[in-house]
């Protein structure tokens, strides 16, 4: 995508916060940099890996390394990188390391952005790494009592509509915000080590009058927990 042709899009930075996840990497961040409109920049947040994280994020020299001495966190590591975006980043969009994008994503978001300008937050369509044909979510959903779940996660592709539809808050693993509202709002919780801190700063930003809209021609082939041994680990049930 030219320079020029990037000039009627917004600015937006997109943010990766990553922890051992060397073997999603190469493919999360060669899907980012194929976009039919790029991302003004890419980062990032290394939590202090053990594995060939930085090596390889080194190999791809348009993408701005925060290397930690410590785990900070899926909340502090996002919360760090919004801090740092580059000035001119009207949007913040945030892709996990095992999330792997079609190359109409970023775009497909930011069409959103301009058709539906009473909407502030954008949640993308997740499928599963696995099997593209099954769900893994459209949208994170709220209930009255205290539950939440991913809406039609596990459920096949083709059951579901592909209409736009305002969603209570997007799953984080792919997602874009207003920038202005991320810090208005004050980000991500840093209570919320790892897991559910999406649902939270969705609640929060609900609560200050802001809407997400579901977009599923914004499509993302995820993991899962990819990078804490599975959705079923003891890390996942403990967070």
């Amino acid at each position: 995508m030219s320079d020029l042709l990037n000039e009627k899009w917004p600015k937006v930075t997109v943010i990766i916060v990553n922890w051992n996840g060397e073997r999603f990497l190469d493919r999360c961040l060669s899907a980012l940099l194929a976009q039919t409109v790029a991302p003004h920049e890419i980062i990032v947040v290394d939590n202090a890996s053990s594995d060939g994280s930085l090596d390889l994020v080194r190999r791809f020299p348009s993408v701005r390394l925060l290397a930690q001495d410590r785990n900070l966190g899926f909340a502090r590591g996002n919360n760090l990188a919004i801090e740092e975006a580059a000035a001119e980043s009207e949007w913040i969009a945030l892709l996990n390391p095992d999330a792997f994008v079609e190359p109409r994503w970023l775009e497909a978001l930011l069409s959103a952005t301009r058709d539906y300008p009473a909407f502030e937050v954008f949640a993308s369509k997740l499928v599963s790494a696995a099997d593209p044909a099954v769900l893994d979510g459209a949208g994170d959903a709220y209930h009255v009592s205290g539950l939440v779940w991913r809406r039609g996660h596990g459920a096949p592709v083709a059951s579901v509509s592909e209409q736009v539809r305002e969603e209570f808050s997007p799953c984080a693993a792919a997602a874009l915000y207003q920038r202005r509202i991320l810090v208005e709002a004050g980000g991500f919780d840093e209570d919320y080590f790892c897991y559910l801190e999406d649902l939270d700063l969705g609640f929060r930003l609900r609560l200050a009058g802001y809407r997400c809209l579901y977009v599923s021609a914004s499509v993302a082939h995820h993991v899962g927990s990819g990078t804490t041994s599975g959705q079923h680990s003891d890390f996942a049930v403990y967070h």
